[in-house]
């Protein structure tokens, strides 16, 4: 008895199967046993047949049964080969609306890459856990969740959630339920580039099939994703990437996919294009990922009334603009960011729902295929953060957990 104290030593009587019996034939009054009488008596009646905790902290059972994650942490803002760390981190408990996560994969992204340095548009609280995307399976729900099962696949609502991590608790709201009938890389790179090419391809011209887009940054996972959904469409493309030393490989890669035509940054000014324009229709819609010079030529080529879709600028440059287009042509100019795209329709999930279904029949059928990428485990995270650095890079990183 001694150093054990009395409430400890009540909620382990109250659990033995010796004391429900004693209780149940009436021999204790379980009133009198929580006011503490009996419990000399019982202690030495019950303690050889009940197992004990062999110290008072192995008690607490929120110590006992609290779980632990591995994940890939910032302090502060920069290079994420010298700022992210892998730490040890306490799961919190679960809560009424909690989904615990097992992650299962999780990409490296552009815009995971500018979070960390601090130069994207939404920034996290720091300490942070970087990934803004992956998949991961449902191990346990709060007793308030009916949406979701142990089992289900769900990816990132909305960007800043921190995937880069083995598991993690969410709350129900910030997670998405999608098929677990689909390549696992497929989920884990869906909720960002297929989104963002489905959305400009439907939500700025109305394209019928024989129409023509022109892209920048073909190579990048939005724009292989646009080039599949094209084809699937019917819709031809027009797909410009920067001059390499392995521009034949690249072109080939990009055609096996669907790509129409395949042209360089240095082809896209040349008078060759007219050509090309005299085959089939100008583009009613340009999509830009780079800024300056590239953005300009794209605009050249674009139809009257056409529109050109700004999703990012790898160049840094800003868009020049001839006041040509703008008077003569008539071009739109748009912008367009998946975040905000979703934070437009917090309360009607129709559309979400309406893309989700139509990407995963075509990764079903295999029509729409996860970007060229490599595989990493993710102890071996410091790979792919350097792999995702260097120049010309086609192929994504993505960590498996």
């Amino acid at each position: 008895m001694q150093g054990i104290q009395l409430g400890m030593i009540r909620k382990v009587l109250v659990c033995s199967p010796r004391f429900s019996r004693l209780c149940s034939s009436s021999k204790i009054n379980k009133q009198v046993f929580h006011g503490y009488a009996y419990l000399p008596r019982l202690w030495c009646s019950i303690a050889s047949t009940t197992a004990l905790p062999t110290s008072p902290s192995s008690f607490s059972t929120s110590t006992a049964t609290r779980k632990h994650s591995e994940a890939l942490v910032y302090n502060k803002h920069g290079e994420p080969s010298h700022v992210i760390r892998m730490e040890s981190q306490e799961l919190p408990e679960l809560g009424e609306f909690g989904v615990r996560v097992k992650m299962l994969a999780a990409p490296v992204n552009p815009s995971d890459i500018n979070m960390v340095q601090g130069t994207y548009a939404i920034l996290p609280e720091l300490p942070a856990v970087g990934g803004n995307e992956g998949v991961g399976e449902v191990l346990e729900v709060g007793n308030k969740v009916t949406s979701l099962s142990p089992g289900d696949w769900v990816i990132p609502a909305d960007a800043g959630l921190g995937t880069w991590r083995t598991e993690a608790v969410y709350n129900k709201k910030t997670l998405t339920k999608v098929p677990h009938d689909i390549p696992l890389v497929c989920a884990a790179t869906l909720s960002v580039n297929p989104f963002t090419a489905y959305r400009m391809l439907h939500d700025f011209e109305t394209l019928q099939p024989g129409d023509t887009v022109i892209q920048n940054a073909a190579n990048s996972a939005v724009g292989q994703a646009v080039i599949q959904l094209g084809t699937a469409l019917g819709i031809r493309t027009v797909n410009v990437v920067r001059d390499r030393p392995d521009f034949q490989m690249l072109e080939d890669r990009l055609i096996s996919i669907g790509a129409d035509y395949v042209v360089t940054e240095e082809t896209l000014r040349k008078p060759e294009m007219k050509d090309l324009f005299k085959k089939i229709p100008r583009p009613r819609l340009a999509l830009n990922c780079v800024g300056g010079k590239s953005s300009t030529e794209l605009l050249r080529h674009l139809q009257r009334g056409g529109t050109m879709v700004t999703y990012g600028g790898m160049s840094k440059q800003p868009l020049t603009v001839p006041v040509s287009a703008l008077i003569f042509n008539d071009i739109k100019l748009r912008g367009f960011w998946m975040t905000q795209w979703k934070k437009d329709q917090p309360h009607d999930s129709s559309q979400l729902n309406e893309m989700i279904s139509r990407l995963c029949d075509l990764f079903r059928a295999k029509k729409l295929t996860a970007p060229l990428h490599t595989e990493v485990p993710f102890k071996e995270f410091k790979i792919a953060l350097e792999a995702s650095m260097k120049p010309f890079v086609s192929c994504k990183q993505i960590l498996k957990m």
